[in-house]
């Protein structure tokens, strides 16, 4: 199946989009590859145009809920868990442990953190919201130092912040 893909700047770093019939398939952070991939035309162009326009709203804090037609490739079990992370309320964090009780599977919170690294499109399925058991950044794959400015981001422009224009620093 045939791709288009459209690399955007963000505060984050270079983003890569990919979609793939009509729906977002991937986002990636730098490093990545860029893929072989045809002009992004009709659906997967309108998909890649949406992506863009939310994630620019969610950074410059107008956006706290992304609503894009999605196409995760994954298992039953990781499915689940990228279910439950989009109802992670905008600005709020659970532990890995809190997300496996959460998808059925208490006592797994080394399979959910699996899984949550298996999240194809990160920011969207905001994985970034599981932190360990006392509130430590773990695993990102991102990085942590971007891990901690979306959290720090979503902190600042919280329900009461959003539209104060507040600036925050990029990851180092």
């Amino acid at each position: 199946m045939s791709a288009a893909s459209r690399v955007i700047e963000s505060p984050v770093g270079p983003l890569l989009l990919v979609a793939r019939a009509g729906a977002l398939a991937e986002l990636l952070m730098t490093p990545f590859a860029l893929p072989d991939g045809e002009p992004a035309t009709g659906n997967d162009a309108a998909v890649l145009d949406a992506a863009e326009h939310q994630l620019d709203g969610y950074f410059e804090g107008r956006l706290m809920a992304f609503d894009l037609p999605l196409s995760l490739e994954g298992t039953e079990f990781q499915q689940r868990v990228w279910d439950e992370l989009v109802k992670i309320p905008f600005g709020e964090r659970i532990s890995y442990g809190e997300l496996a009780r959460r998808v059925g599977r208490p006592g797994s919170a080394r399979a959910v953190g699996l899984a949550n690294g298996r999240n194809p499109v990160s920011i969207i399925v905001p994985c970034h919201r599981v932190v360990g058991s006392d509130g430590t950044l773990t695993g990102y794959g991102g990085g942590l130092d971007r891990k901690a400015w979306l959290l720090d981001h979503e902190a600042r422009q919280g329900p009461g912040q959003l539209a104060l224009g507040l600036e925050v620093s990029a990851p180092g």
